[in-house]
């Protein structure tokens, strides 16, 4: 069962990254409080855990958001994604051509692509059929410090491509991810971003359920 808005393609609004936590029972908690703040999808997103530790977090992550109603996103292993019945995929440069997105559309997967700020990889990834696509880092970042920058402009590019790419009356979604935290994310969602991907600004905040209000606080429309 995938958990996505009405009229949307791919994940929106407070969209939380997992952090590099080990612990799993720790994991679990704050995705609970963060989806009581407002969280709307999880992408499980572990860079440098054993192959065993990331497919338990992703079984138990993804119970735990089928049991929240949010949307779960394994990034990079598609593999792993459809191995977890998880909601979709998320791929970066080296993760899969135009191909392998069609292909995991096909499957039922909701596939979002990164597309840093080149306008020429959105059109290339909603033509191939992606639910969502990301840009980033729109400001500095501390997980990816040497990560291109993205202006709003392009953001807002994208967001009119998504537009006429969309289908049977749903829209793929942009993504913006990069340094976004409460007190900047306002302008980036009024530039276009349907979804805000964060990590630090979330899991590591003193009070996540409250920072996950706040973001989405400063999504909402004005």
């Amino acid at each position: 069962m995938t958990f996505l808005s009405p009229g949307l393609r791919g994940v929106s609004g407070v969209y939380g990254l997992t952090p590099e936590w080990d612990d799993t029972a720790r994991l679990l908690d704050a995705v609970t409080l963060a989806v009581r703040g407002g969280m709307q999808a999880l992408q499980l997103r572990r860079k440098q855990a054993p192959a065993a530790l990331r497919l338990a977090q992703a079984e138990a992550l993804r119970l735990r958001c089928t049991e929240l109603g949010i949307a779960f996103i394994v990034n990079d292993d598609w593999r792993l994604a459809l191995d977890v019945a998880a909601d979709g995929v998320h791929l970066g440069r080296d993760d899969g051509d135009a191909d392998t997105v069609a292909r995991l559309c096909a499957e039922g997967l909701t596939v979002g692509v990164s597309c840093y700020n080149e306008l020429e990889r959105v059109e290339i990834a909603l033509a191939a059929g992606a639910g969502s696509v990301a840009l980033g880092a729109v400001y500095p970042s501390a997980i990816k410090p040497d990560a291109v920058r993205v202006e709003l402009a392009t953001i807002r590019q994208a967001r009119r491509l998504c537009e006429a790419a969309s289908r049977g009356g749903l829209r793929p979604t942009v993504t913006a991810i990069g340094g976004i935290g409460p007190g900047n994310a306002a302008p980036v969602a009024a530039a276009g971003a349907d979804a805000l991907a964060v990590i630090t600004s979330l899991f590591e905040a003193p009070d996540i359920e409250g920072a996950a209000r706040a973001l989405a606080q400063a999504m909402a429309p004005r």
